[in-house]
């Protein structure tokens, strides 16, 4: 059996890290569920995954007090699976998925808070609204009327590259776009408030500009393994 004793000290230092009402998601996909509970057990309770078959996995073995974060693309036809109990779906990149998951969040009587997940970056891979595409989308109020979904808030992912200029660029362009939501279709409510956007690399960047929810995995977990 694998030693997770080092996964407290390397959450600690992050931690010591963050800035006052910055959130931890502990990205963990592709690691044992001993890795996790290891990470439970020192006090983290917000995990990250990109699969929904290995998330409910790890879902049913771990304790029920895990908030658990959908962080990879979002597939209409696996919603379902995971509307029973995840937390917060980041990465909604379409409105379709938006009715979709208040569809199946309303079958379980529950809410589910999703992130919308906008394209900051230069690579074509990455997906997401633009923002003229997440201003037209909210424009329509079509959104308002899904009772079972609480839009709350943004996510982002900066262009891979080494020039740090640009990724503080990208995501000060994603806290300007929250903002301007923010603004103009939540001003009267408290449920907009996350703004999802830097990882291992970039984290503190990130947070410079407004980030106060990231996703960190290797740094806490160490590398992954892909063979598994």
């Amino acid at each position: 059996m694998s030693d997770y004793s080092y996964i407290g000290e390397r959450l600690a230092e992050i931690k010591a890290t963050l800035k006052a009402g910055v959130n931890l998601v502990a990205v963990s996909k592709t690691h044992p569920v001993e890795a996790l509970q290891a990470a439970y057990n020192e006090g983290q309770r917000i995990f990250g995954e990109n699969k929904v078959q290995e998330m409910t996995m790890k879902q049913e073995l771990l304790p029920k007090d895990i908030e658990w974060h959908f962080i990879g693309h979002v597939q209409r036809n696996k919603i379902k699976y995971m509307a029973p109990y995840v937390s917060v779906i980041q990465g909604v990149d379409n409105f379709e998925k938006l009715v979709e998951i208040n569809k199946q969040a309303a079958k379980y009587n529950r809410n589910i808070k999703c992130l919308l997940q906008i394209h900051v970056a230069t690579e074509e891979t990455k997906f997401g609204f633009t923002p003229e595409e997440c201003l037209n989308m909210l424009e329509t109020s079509a959104w308002a009327d899904l009772p079972n979904v609480t839009i709350a808030g943004v996510m982002g992912m900066a262009s891979f590259t080494d020039n740090m200029e640009q990724v503080r660029a990208e995501f000060e362009q994603l806290v300007t776009l929250f903002n301007t939501i923010k603004r103009r279709y939540f001003a009267e409510v408290d449920t907009f408030t996350m703004i999802s956007a830097g990882m291992s690399d970039d984290y503190h960047i990130a947070m410079d500009c407004g980030s106060n929810l990231v996703r960190i995995g290797s740094s806490i977990f160490g590398a992954r393994d892909y063979s598994k």
